[in-house]
This record gives C-alpha cells, structure tokens and sequence, in this order.
C-alpha cells in the first residue's frame, strides 16, 4: 500500500461497536472483494471491500473476517483467515500479510489461513444460532455483478438452512456513518492531496490544452502524495460539457472564453475526497459567468449553515431548493410565475440545478449512512450546489467537505482550497 499504515485502534473501536449491535449467540462474517477479471489473464486493480476494511484494515483479496463474541473458545471470538503467503507469492505478487503483520495491522490475535476456513467455521456455526450476513444495501448500489460476498452468502444459506439471517449492512450503516479522529485525519489527507492537485492545475491552465492534459496533472499529483489516484473518475468538463452531470470523456480543448468544471478528489488510505472547482479557461471569468459563480456560492454558504445536528436530509434539501430558487429569480433563469405554476414534484428551479446538494462521504464517495435519521455531530458531507445553463454552454458547480459538529457551523476539510472568484482568477495569472 502507498499510505502509512493506520492505528489499529480504529478497527478495534470499530469491532467493538458492531459487535454492542449484535444479537446473543450470533456470528458475523464479512468478505474481501474479488480481483475482478477483465478479459484473457488481465484483472482491475484490486479494491478492497470498505466493510472488512472498515473492521480490520486488511485491505488485501481472499481475506475473511467473523466476529463471535459469545463464543466459548476465546480465541474464536474474533478471527481473521488470510490467504497464505509464501516464497512464490512474495517473488510474483510481492510479499502478502503475514500472521504478525495481520495482528499489527488490525489488532486480531486468532490469524489462519484461509484454507482452514471450511472446518473452523464449520465448528463456529454448531454453536451460534445466528449469522450476520453482509448484502450491499446501499440505496444506488449497483448489484448486477455477483460479488464474493453474495457467493458466500448463498452458500451459507444453503449448508446452514438452520441458521436465523440477520444483516450487516444497518449496523454497518451507522458506524461509518459518523467518523472518530482517526478517520477524519484520513480524510484531511485526501482533502490536502486533492488541494496539490488544484494548486498545480491552476497553474497549468490555459486556452488550448485538453481536458485529458488536466487530468494527467492531477493524477501526477496525486500519486506523488501517497494516493492511489481518483476516488472516483474524474471530471473534467469545459464548457458545455459541464452541462453534463456525470462528463467523463475528458477529451475536449478548452477554448479561451470558457469555463472548465473539475470534480475531482484524491483517495488517501481507501478514504475519499470529492472536490467540485470551476475555472475559467482564460484565467478571467466573463461578467456573466461570474454573476453565475457566485449565486451558486452563495447557495453553497447558506447551506452549509444548515449541516448541523437535528436535521433531517430531506428537509435539508427542500430548505437549499429555496435558496436556489432565489438566485435563479436574480439570474432571470426562472420567473415568479414559473414558481407560481410549478409542478410540486419538479419545482422550477429543477430546470437549472436537478441534483441533490449532499451526500455522505468516507470509505466510498457515495458514503453509506442513515439517509432517514437526523444529522449527528462527526458525520462528513459534501455541499455542491450547481447551475446548469445548457443554452449559454455553462455549468457551475462548487463542491467542499464538510464535518459536521456538535456546535456552529461545520468544519470544511477543504478550507485552504481556494473557491471565491477572485481567488481562482489571482492564482491562474
């Protein structure tokens, strides 16, 4: 891994607080993602399944953790199985987890290896009478691709039909949904690596190059702090390309005159950034487009205001529709009447900015968390508000992370990245 290595006292908190959630005589299991193939011998770089990370910090393929608490062999009541390691797998692969390095990584003492498996979990479930089982329920998962964990899932379900289910994602839900001190030094650290990444684009910007050149900038960036690059694929969309949400084709020129909109974030140590900056390919934004700018601006402060404990997500977003609303009255984008005769389910300001403003962030970009109970102090959202004005051939979006505290307004992780209009136009000249 290119990250320092993480205090194993995070995944004993996180342990110790999955299992105060679990039900008596009961076991939980959680799987490694598979290396997943591409075509002939080739495979995507591998990714660790957040939810075994999230407990262990095993962030390696063919690794398995359960947790069993009640169990009457003490050595049993947390166990990881790993794959072995050996001398050919050192020279081919490089040098996998040993025993000791999984104990110091994690902070679990019973270490097998994953061979071992069938008979000891055999011997772990005669005496549970439950199993926590790890579905992937967050609400925009993508769920066509078998994964290791459903392979698992169906054949515990078929060699234990004895066995009361129980599930994972819930408890898994609300941990990760509020982060401790040690995670959100994780994430300052993406946040400080994306900034690189910003600081050396403005610099580079100007009429004539082409999005795919900006992007090379920043995973150059990137990886030189110890990422392993975008926390999720990149953005780079000038002009009229901004108009399209999710833009990844990144092979356009960018014309003098325009505006470039860069959603981009570094990962550090498996915890995501998620950044949105536009910068005018000139280095000065037109009349126009800064009138523009700073409407979404001041839509993105007034919402900040409203991260706090208490509130309700959906109420959240009606409340920053509202906001919207109001600058795209001054813009002379919508009218009062279109606001008069709005559809209730699609009001006006919908037409220019038909997103949500925040979602949670951590091991995933798209972080799971409770969507559907208020607002705690710790949980890291983002603020992206956008205008979208197709006919004009401009996209506006500004994007920061923010944590959420007991008191006052939240702490952005992304403070010291430049967002006002006049700051991006006195560090691009």
């Amino acid at each position: 891994m290119k990250y320092e290595r993480i205090k194993a006292s995070l995944f004993i908190e996180n342990r110790k607080k999955f299992i105060a959630k679990m039900v008596k005589n009961s076991l939980a299991v959680f799987n490694s993602n598979d290396i997943f193939p591409i075509s002939a011998d080739s495979t995507m770089p591998f990714q660790q399944h957040r939810d075994i990370f999230a407990l262990s910090g095993v962030d390696q393929e063919e690794s398995i953790l359960v947790l069993f608490p009640d169990s009457l062999n003490a050595a049993h009541k947390e166990v990881l199985f790993l794959k072995e390691t050996s001398d050919l797998i050192a020279i081919w692969e490089g040098e996998k987890l040993t025993k000791q390095t999984a104990f110091e990584v994690s902070g679990i003492k019973t270490v097998y290896w994953l061979a071992q498996f069938p008979v000891i979990f055999k011997q772990m479930m005669a005496e549970a009478e439950n199993i926590y089982l790890n579905t992937n329920e967050h609400l925009r998962a993508s769920t066509e691709v078998e994964t290791r964990e459903d392979r698992f899932i169906k054949k515990v379900k078929q060699d234990f039909p004895g066995h009361s289910v129980k599930k994972s994602a819930p408890i898994m839900h609300e941990i990760r949904s509020v982060k401790n001190s040690i995670e959100l030094e994780l994430m300052q650290q993406a946040c400080k690596i994306t900034e690189s990444g910003v600081r050396r684009v403005l610099d580079f910007v100007k009429p004539g190059v082409w999005e795919y050149e900006i992007e090379a900038e920043l995973i150059h960036e990137f990886i030189r702090k110890r990422s392993k690059g975008f926390a999720y694929t990149p953005i780079i969309a000038s002009g009229k390309n901004a108009c399209v949400l999710h833009y990844i084709e990144n092979n356009q020129q960018c014309q003098e005159g325009e505006v470039i909109l860069l959603d981009v974030g570094a990962e550090y140590a498996n915890y995501a950034s998620d950044l949105t900056r536009c910068i005018p390919v000139s280095g000065v934004f037109t009349k126009r487009q800064k009138e523009v700018y700073n409407a979404v601006l001041q839509v993105k402060k007034e919402a900040e205001k409203l991260l706090v404990p208490g509130t309700m997500m959906l109420d959240y977003h009606k409340q920053v529709g509202l906001i919207m609303e109001e600058q795209l009255v001054k813009l002379k984008l919508i009218s009062l009447d279109d606001i008069k005769n709005q559809n209730a389910d699609w009001p006006a300001y919908k037409k220019y900015f038909m997103h949500g403003t925040s979602h949670f962030l951590g091991l995933d970009t798209h972080d799971v968390g409770l969507w559907n109970q208020p607002i705690q102090a710790g949980m890291v959202f983002t603020c992206e508000p956008g205008i979208y004005i197709p006919e004009e051939g401009l996209g506006i979006r500004l994007e920061d992370d923010l944590v959420v505290q007991e008191k006052g307004s939240p702490f952005n992780l992304m403070g010291d990245i430049p967002i006002e209009a006049e700051a991006i136009e006195e560090l691009m000249h």
